[in-house]
């Protein structure tokens, strides 16, 4: 579901159309005011009436919304994948298959997670970003965070929480080849435009836009890691390390894990 997001909302049908056929993806857009997008091709629209309130409400009222639109889908379709516009789910190139082709073979028992990887804005290394250009070509960093290691594929009709984070009543698992790339914080000046975006600020986002700005720095002052060598460990401890508040969600504690994203992600998006 996306408001007022044109530059990612282009890349999201993109990708996943590419990945999956256009006319297999889904998008909802928050207000009848909202333009269909110029490159939907045979992309399912479907325009909602706008979600008011603030940020907790409204995102609350947008969940129950994508996860009832999803629990529908699955009596056509074997999985569901949910996202936001700024996050693109990628099967490792060593597998040397594409995305659809490993959610075909895919065992998901009734929610799955990639690794969460918030790429970020090197801002001693990296220039503004060219949305012309390939992301990943442009970005080498990428803060492993647990927040965006998801449940965004579903076998079953499920509620996901707020931001896809959790599916109520259910564990995790985190596929071995899989990964959630965050691009919501990958350039400084695109980052604080948001900060002007009336609708945003108005509904209370502009503390959750704020928290971003430390992925970016984290990847600008870290030392970062081999990213072949630490992503799977971190995978493995975000499978046992667990919030006492919320035994369904990964965690890192206090590990602030910055990665070198490896070579071969680099023409995938």
């Amino acid at each position: 579901m996306a408001r007022n997001d044109e530059f990612f909302l282009e890349k999201w049908i993109n990708y996943y159309g590419n990945c999956f056929g256009e006319e297999n993806i889904y998008i909802l857009l928050d207000g009848e005011d909202q333009s269909i997008p110029a490159n939907s091709g045979n992309a399912n629209v479907i325009k909602y009436p706008k979600i008011s309130g603030q940020v907790v409400a409204a995102e609350k009222m947008r969940l129950i919304i994508l996860s009832q639109k999803a629990a529908q889908l699955l009596k056509e379709y074997d999985l569901v994948v949910g996202t936001d516009t700024d996050e693109y789910l990628v099967v490792d190139p060593e597998c040397k298959c594409t995305l659809a082709e490993y959610l075909s073979k895919l065992d998901c028992p009734v929610c799955m997670s990639g690794l969460g990887m918030d790429v970020g804005h090197n801002l001693n290394k990296e220039t503004e970003i060219d949305g012309g250009k390939l992301f990943l070509q442009q970005r080498d960093y990428a803060f492993v965070s647990s927040r965006y290691t998801k449940p965004v594929m579903i076998s079953k009709p499920v509620r996901w929480g707020s931001g896809f984070h959790r599916v109520k009543g259910h564990n995790f698992h985190i596929d071995s080849n899989l990964y959630l790339f965050h691009f919501g914080c990958f350039d400084k000046n695109m980052l604080e435009a948001r900060f002007f975006d009336k609708d945003r600020i108005a509904a209370g986002w502009g503390r959750h836009i704020k928290k971003r700005f430390r992925t970016i720095n984290f990847v600008t002052n870290k030392t970062a890691k081999n990213g072949d060598k630490y992503l799977p460990i971190a995978r493995i401890f975000q499978t046992i390390c667990r919030p006492i508040y919320a035994l369904n969600k990964p965690s890192m504690a206090w590990w602030y894990l910055v990665v070198t994203i490896p070579e071969r992600f680099k023409n995938v998006l």
